[in-house]
Protein backbone atom coordinates (compact mmCIF):
# COMPACT_ATOMS: atom_id res chain seq x y z
CA UNK A 1 0.00 0.00 0.00
CA UNK A 2 0.94 3.68 -0.56
CA UNK A 3 0.31 6.43 1.35
CA UNK A 4 -2.92 7.43 0.30
CA UNK A 5 -4.04 8.25 4.21
CA UNK A 6 -2.11 11.61 3.50
CA UNK A 7 -3.79 14.59 1.61
CA UNK A 8 -0.39 16.60 2.28
CA UNK A 9 3.07 15.73 1.35
CA UNK A 10 4.03 13.52 4.33
CA UNK A 11 7.33 14.97 4.53
CA UNK A 12 5.64 18.36 5.26
CA UNK A 13 3.45 16.33 8.14
CA UNK A 14 4.63 16.30 11.54
CA UNK A 15 5.32 12.86 13.44
CA UNK A 16 2.13 13.52 15.34
CA UNK A 17 -0.05 14.25 12.03
CA UNK A 18 1.15 11.59 10.45
CA UNK A 19 0.70 8.61 13.39
CA UNK A 20 -2.90 10.72 13.43
CA UNK A 21 -3.24 9.83 10.26
CA UNK A 22 -2.14 6.12 10.79
CA UNK A 23 -4.83 5.57 13.77
CA UNK A 24 -7.79 7.44 11.53
CA UNK A 25 -7.18 4.88 8.56
CA UNK A 26 -6.95 1.85 11.56
CA UNK A 27 -10.68 3.22 13.01
CA UNK A 28 -11.73 2.84 9.27
CA UNK A 29 -10.18 -0.41 8.37
CA UNK A 30 -11.68 -1.53 12.07
CA UNK A 31 -15.21 -0.21 11.01
CA UNK A 32 -15.00 -1.80 7.63
CA UNK A 33 -13.70 -5.35 9.31
CA UNK A 34 -16.74 -5.18 11.71
CA UNK A 35 -19.48 -4.32 8.79
CA UNK A 36 -18.13 -7.47 6.59
CA UNK A 37 -18.37 -9.57 9.59
CA UNK A 38 -21.79 -8.11 9.87
CA UNK A 39 -22.76 -8.89 6.53
CA UNK A 40 -20.98 -12.64 6.15
CA UNK A 41 -23.13 -13.37 9.48
CA UNK A 42 -26.35 -12.20 7.86
CA UNK A 43 -26.18 -15.34 4.74
CA UNK A 44 -24.10 -17.65 7.13
CA UNK A 45 -26.00 -21.16 6.73
CA UNK A 46 -23.09 -23.31 9.14
CA UNK A 47 -23.32 -22.51 12.78
CA UNK A 48 -19.79 -23.20 13.58
CA UNK A 49 -19.01 -20.64 10.87
CA UNK A 50 -21.33 -18.07 11.87
CA UNK A 51 -19.77 -18.78 15.64
CA UNK A 52 -16.06 -18.49 14.26
CA UNK A 53 -17.26 -15.04 12.36
CA UNK A 54 -18.64 -13.47 15.81
CA UNK A 55 -15.92 -14.01 17.73
CA UNK A 56 -13.73 -12.33 14.65
CA UNK A 57 -16.01 -9.55 14.62
CA UNK A 58 -16.05 -9.07 18.61
CA UNK A 59 -12.42 -8.87 18.66
CA UNK A 60 -12.59 -5.99 15.71
CA UNK A 61 -14.77 -4.30 18.14
CA UNK A 62 -12.10 -3.70 20.72
CA UNK A 63 -9.37 -2.76 17.90
CA UNK A 64 -12.06 -0.81 16.93
CA UNK A 65 -12.01 0.92 20.38
CA UNK A 66 -8.47 0.90 21.10
CA UNK A 67 -7.73 3.24 18.15
CA UNK A 68 -10.93 5.59 19.10
CA UNK A 69 -10.00 5.91 22.33
CA UNK A 70 -6.13 6.51 21.41
CA UNK A 71 -7.55 9.53 18.82
CA UNK A 72 -9.81 11.19 21.73
CA UNK A 73 -6.91 11.20 23.96
CA UNK A 74 -5.18 13.18 21.11
CA UNK A 75 -8.04 16.00 20.79
CA UNK A 76 -9.86 17.12 23.79
CA UNK A 77 -12.19 19.07 21.27
CA UNK A 78 -13.51 15.42 20.39
CA UNK A 79 -13.29 13.89 23.79
CA UNK A 80 -15.39 16.78 25.14
CA UNK A 81 -17.89 16.08 21.95
CA UNK A 82 -18.08 12.50 22.19
CA UNK A 83 -18.63 12.68 26.18
CA UNK A 84 -21.48 14.73 25.49
CA UNK A 85 -23.01 11.84 22.66
CA UNK A 86 -22.06 8.31 24.03
CA UNK A 87 -23.35 6.36 26.15
CA UNK A 88 -26.55 9.06 27.23
CA UNK A 89 -29.82 8.28 27.19
CA UNK A 90 -32.42 10.42 24.99
CA UNK A 91 -32.53 12.14 21.22
CA UNK A 92 -29.22 11.59 19.44
CA UNK A 93 -29.35 14.33 17.42
CA UNK A 94 -30.31 16.64 20.35
CA UNK A 95 -27.78 15.34 21.83
CA UNK A 96 -24.54 15.79 19.37
CA UNK A 97 -25.88 19.19 19.06
CA UNK A 98 -25.69 20.33 22.48
CA UNK A 99 -22.26 18.25 22.89
CA UNK A 100 -20.63 20.37 19.60
CA UNK A 101 -21.55 23.60 21.04
CA UNK A 102 -20.36 23.04 24.35
CA UNK A 103 -17.30 22.20 22.44
CA UNK A 104 -16.66 25.06 20.77
CA UNK A 105 -16.66 27.21 23.92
Amino acid sequence: MGFDQYHEPPNELSEEVRTFARMILSLIEEAQAIDWYEQRMFVEKDPQAHAIMKNAQHEEFKHFGMDLEFLLRKNQAWRETLQGILFKPGDIVQKADKAEEASED
